[in-house]
């Protein structure tokens, strides 16, 4: 019978650099700031280092259904006003929270709203920008008229001028409190986006393309603070230490090279040249046609890149306090601590920054986009949005309560939900944790309910069914306030412990070596070069290629060192738990009823053993895997498989009624080759102890168990001895001779 080894294909097997035994309790611990922004937040601020703590109170003062919100200023009185577009309506928010629209000027969108000492509202508009003076009977009247085509920002200075910050030919105008007006300050930037006025009259300025801060001094001489990485600067703030914050979005389309140097100009209006990207900023460039506006405020609503906070000491050191991938800033204030405040979109965040290293997410509004503030009395701070146009009221106290659902948790596999703790900073209030489970990805109904609170930092045993996924939701409660404002718990970390229920291993395939060779023992340094035979990777056979070939470098399984009489066997198993495994491997003929022990307490995939010692014939193989190591043994699980037959022949094939008689000068030699078990694979002769030399049988092809040799051969007078040799396909060989006189 002849025995072909094929190699099937595999599963692929995964290797695991530290695995952990199914018995090892396992941890999953949510503490960072990214942990816990992947889950559902709702009333509740997130600190960079990981701090979960109850949010400032916030709560909408007007809905005006218009798209965008993108001015808000507030008189003296505490009257808020607030404009946008499209339809660039003007709306008062009375103390009291009544709301009114006051005005509809004649223009597309309100993008800057000033008030002056005697509490005069100025509202600017775009394109076509024109200043308008809104008379206490609501009336429109223009106050200004810079003939630009975008105003961006106004300021008042100390003295009651106003400032008027524009595009697209990047100018600053001053109008006097009796309406008469000039260029103050040009650059040949496209835009002058943002603008602000510290404790002394000086300007802060944003620019766009270039993305530029500039500080310009009461008698127009400009000074370029710093050049940002991002080419818009859409907001500048000024805090009262004289610190300067800038936010810049948008990325450049190439380099911008350094500003040049600044020559005041004699007759009082100041020039700043700084080469930009922008075609239009270009000396001599065609400044007819409208440039666009600014890109975080175009219709698609946001930029790609992100952004970036600098702050600029008061001697203009720049330093980087804040960036973001996604978030784009449109907004910077101050809260009564002073720490910065950022509003951002495309997802309604407001941050705090409280260092160059910490800040935190404070809260989400419902809109997309958080588009200016205005910091209010007794530490309040009102925002307007884009998406749609609303106005808020953040602070000053914090939310009474607030909850966070995590993000679900992935056990891999159906697990044992043991202790769930926390560490925490009550302050007097209160944490209460609760935790479902089930085996889809996502909760569903048909997920375990909510469970009862766990509100010992301590923790308890989870009481939410065994299960493959498993989520928690955590209730922060602000302390009881008699006298003095309510304080925050804080949530630091959470922990749930798990167990994954113990799985049986797998053992994919399992196959045969080539006979007469076996696997070495461990590689010692002094070991000796030896024959090898290096196997296919496991499953992965070219049958188009020798299966045997001899190579001298290791696969998947080690090099096979050349051994009469042995055979080997490997397999593919893995344990669902990265659990280590033992084998056992047993063996029987295929006729037997009985498996008999051949090894056991193996730990390799692979096994070769002497075959002399078992009778020729046809067997088979199990080999049995236990995750018993990484178990106790009432918990631990076996899988077996069993190979295909294979052969076991180590007896030679029989060399039957060889003879050789002469006829003239030649000889005629004749015998009949046999083998129980394996094709004759080849027959060789050797004339009197000369070389041996390959014999074809009678049918001309090597394929059966039986064959019929016949050679004629030269011979000169006397006598002669004639050797044969006979192998079968197991590289058993005999031999024979006979003498011819």
């Amino acid at each position: 019978m002849k025995h072909y080894f094929y190699y099937p294909a595999l599963l692929a097997l995964a290797v695991c650099a530290t695995p952990l035994l199914a018995t090892e309790t396992q941890t999953w611990t949510q503490s960072e700031y990214s942990d816990f922004q992947k889950g559902i937040i709702r009333d509740l601020s997130v600190r960079s280092d990981g701090l979960l703590m109850l949010a400032p109170q916030s709560r909408e003062l007007l809905d005006t259904a218009s798209p965008y919100l993108w001015a808000l200023a507030q008189d003296s009185k505490g009257n808020l006003y607030a404009g946008g577009g499209t339809g660039a309506k003007l709306y008062r928010i009375a103390p009291d929270g009544k709301s009114k629209r006051i005005a509809e000027l004649d223009a597309l969108e309100i993008h800057a709203i000033a008030v002056d000492a005697k509490d005069r509202v100025y509202v600017a508009t775009s394109p076509d920008g024109k200043v308008y003076r809104i008379s206490s009977s609501g009336k429109p009247e223009v106050f200004y008229d810079p003939k630009e085509k975008y105003i961006w920002a106004m300021a008042f200075d100390s003295h009651g001028n106003l400032f008027v910050a524009t595009g697209d030919q990047g100018a600053i105008h001053c109008v006097t409190p009796d309406g008469k007006g000039k260029l103050f300050f040009k650059t040949d930037e496209t835009h002058v986006r943002s603008m602000a006025i510290d404790s002394h009259d000086n300007l802060i300025v944003g620019t766009d393309p270039g993305g530029l801060v500039l500080r310009v001094s009461p008698t127009g001489e400009g000074f370029v603070l710093y050049q940002m990485s991002k080419k818009e600067v859409t907001a500048v703030a000024v805090a009262p230490d004289g610190f300067i914050y800038a936010s810049a979005v948008g990325s450049k389309q190439s380099a911008v090279p350094a500003p040049a140097p600044v020559t005041p100009p004699s007759s009082g209006t100041t020039t700043i040249t700084v080469t930009s990207t922008s075609v239009a900023a270009l000396p001599g460039a065609n400044r007819q046609a409208a440039a666009p506006p600014p890109a975080s405020l175009g219709p698609a609503g946001g930029v790609a890149g992100g952004s970036v906070i600098y702050r600029i000491e008061p001697n203009g050191n720049p330093e980087r306090i804040w960036s973001d991938p996604q978030d784009v800033v449109y907004a910077l204030a101050f809260d009564s601590t002073g720490h910065l405040i950022v509003g951002a979109g495309n997802k309604g965040n407001v941050y705090r920054i409280e260092s160059p290293t910490r800040y935190t997410s404070l809260l989400k509004v419902p809109a997309t986009e958080i588009t200016a503030f205005q910091a209010g009395r007794n530490g309040r701070i009102y925002a307007v949005t884009g998406n749609v146009g609303k106005v808020y009221e953040i602070g000053p106290g914090i939310e009474r309560q607030g909850s966070i659902e995590s993000d679900v948790f992935d056990a891999s596999m159906y697990s044992l939900w043991g202790r769930l703790s926390f560490e925490a900073n009550l302050n007097g209030g209160h944490i209460a944790i609760q935790t479902r489970s089930g085996n889809l990805d996502q909760p569903q109904k048909n997920w375990s309910p909510w469970s009862a609170a766990i509100d010992s930092p301590k923790g308890d045993r989870i009481a939410s069914p065994a299960s493959r996924f498993v989520q928690w939701k955590a209730t922060l409660t602000a302390s009881a306030a008699p006298s003095g404002p309510a304080r925050s718990p804080e949530l630091e970390s959470v922990d749930v412990a798990y167990l994954e229920k113990n799985a049986a291993p797998r053992i994919e395939v399992v196959e045969t070596t080539p006979p007469n060779y076996k696997f070495p023992p461990p590689p010692t340094p002094l070991m000796p070069p030896t024959q090898t035979l290096s196997l296919p990777p496991l499953g992965k056979t070219d049958t188009s290629m020798p299966v045997f070939a001899i190579e001298t470098t290791s696969t998947v399984t080690p090099a096979m060192q050349r051994a009469k009489g042995y055979i080997g066997v490997r397999w593919a198993a893995s344990d669902p738990n990265d659990d280590p495994l033992a084998y056992t491997i047993q063996i029987r003929g295929t006729k037997e009823t009985q498996w008999k022990l051949l090894k056991d307490h193996v730990t390799d995939k692979y096994y070769s053993w002497d075959s002399t010692a078992f009778p020729d014939g046809e067997y088979r193989l199990r080999v049995i895997a236990s995750d018993a190591p990484g178990n106790p043994p009432a918990e631990a699980l076996t899988a077996h498989i069993v190979s295909d037959p294979f052969l076991i022949d180590n007896t030679p094939p029989k060399i039957t009624a060889l003879t050789a008689t002469r006829t003239g000068g030649k000889l005629e030699v004749r015998w009949h080759a046999a083998d129980a078990l394996n094709n004759i694979d080849q027959a060789e002769y050797s004339l009197d102890g000369g070389d041996w030399t390959m014999a074809a049988p009678v049918s001309k092809l090597s394929d059966s168990e039986d064959l019929d040799y016949v050679l004629t051969l030269d011979a000169a007078p006397g006598e002669h001895t004639v050797a044969v040799r006979v192998t079968d396909d197991y590289e058993n060989e005999s031999t024979d001779k006979v003498v011819v006189r």
